[in-house]
């Protein structure tokens, strides 16, 4: 049997993109090295809990065309992130609000906040990198306490080493709202996001547990790649750099262990960088409760997972040689999602972005 399509990659993308072209008439194979569809949005249920076996995810957006889409494939609830900092078991609110303000400075109004950061960073003009963006941003104080040591945790370098882009990220309000995003539409999916990829993969041939380097593929007209570029050309300029982590799951017989969903540890001197608790995301009452430790890990190409591009200058320029050589080969293999475009996408830019990927791929033909 001859493919139109081989999809390397059972995540939002690959999955999007197989979701369409069968919709299209066209003969689709999925292949992923994983044992399972979804991707690192993969949820698994455990004991009643729905565990984010990779991480919480947390699906926002202000798109409605992509929110709509979304929702044909699971109902949603009306969840909004908060989060948790503890520092040497001193707990503040996250995003930077003015309940973090308060309680770090005594502050009570938004001018009083902004005149406390502009005292501490009056002496940093335009921002050359994460830590003085950060200072910028929210103050010395803040810094020192809620992102310096977080940083240097979960990317593995002096945030001094880090571009400036990263910290922006992170939303910083002056009001009293602790809701982590902005955004209009937001929620967890009732029942976990695998769901979601059952129904976007129905009526698709799967293969899992392949690796695209390694496997005997049957013949196929085209390519669509979603896994690190720089692997599929054999890293001929070099391997470009990610941040990445490492899962420990445990059960407790408590049925509230932390009373929140996340809470992230910016002390340095803690090893993992925060506690996911997974019951919260959706309410459930249980007895007990499946707990998610994060631990960062240095990468190392082909022996750890890729999660987060390191968007600096030089891994910045390697990639632009490796796009110059994906431009060569666009006749019968294509590249999307956070590893084949080396960029860092939220779920809801990941949807849009295939979706945009996929209706040209289709128009062309």
């Amino acid at each position: 049997m001859e493919y139109d399509y081989l999809i390397v990659g059972a995540g939002f993308f690959g999955s999007i993109c197989a979701h369409e072209l069968t919709k299209s008439g066209k003969k689709v194979l999925v292949i992923d090295s994983r044992e399972h569809i979804g991707g690192n949005c993969y949820t698994e249920n455990k004991d009643g809990i729905n565990v984010q076996v990779y991480g919480a995810h947390i699906f926002h957006t202000s798109n409605k065309e992509v929110w709509d889409w979304i929702n044909q494939f699971a109902e949603f609830n009306n969840y909004r992130h908060h989060v948790i900092a503890n520092y040497k078991e001193e707990l503040y609110s996250l995003p930077f609000s003015m309940w973090t303000f308060n309680k770090l400075w005594g502050v009570k109004t938004p001018q009083q906040a902004k005149d406390m950061i502009a005292e501490q960073s009056n002496d940093i003009e335009e921002p050359s990198n994460l830590e003085e963006q950060a200072i910028k941003l929210v103050g010395k104080d803040v810094y020192e306490k809620l992102i310096k040591g977080y940083t240097h945790k979960q990317w593995m370098k002096d945030p001094k080493e880090l571009p400036k882009e990263i910290i922006k990220r992170l939303p910083v309000r002056f009001t009293y709202d602790n809701n982590y995003f902005f955004d209009k539409y937001q929620g967890i999916p009732i029942g976990g996001y695998t769901q979601i990829f059952e129904k976007l993969l129905n009526g698709v041939e799967v293969r899992l547990g392949v690796d695209y380097f390694k496997g005997d593929l049957p013949k196929h007209n085209k390519v669509i790649f979603t896994g690190p570029i720089d692997k599929f050309f054999g890293y001929k300029y070099g391997k470009l750099e990610y941040k990445t982590v490492s899962f420990e799951h445990s059960y407790y017989t408590s049925p509230n262990l932390q009373g929140v969903p996340v809470m992230n540890y910016t002390d340095v001197d803690v090893p993992f960088t925060r506690i996911i608790e997974h019951k919260h995301f959706e309410g459930l009452e249980t007895d007990g409760s499946w707990i998610t430790y994060e631990y960062p890990q240095e990468y190392v190409a082909d022996k750890t997972d890729p999660y987060y591009p390191v968007n600096d200058k030089e891994n910045n320029e390697m990639f632009s040689k490796y796009k110059e050589e994906a431009e060569k080969v666009k006749d019968c293999v294509l590249f999307g999602g956070r590893l084949g475009e080396y960029k860092y996408y939220d779920m809801h830019q990941v949807v849009e972005s295939a979706l945009n990927f996929i209706k040209k791929e289709i128009d062309g033909n």
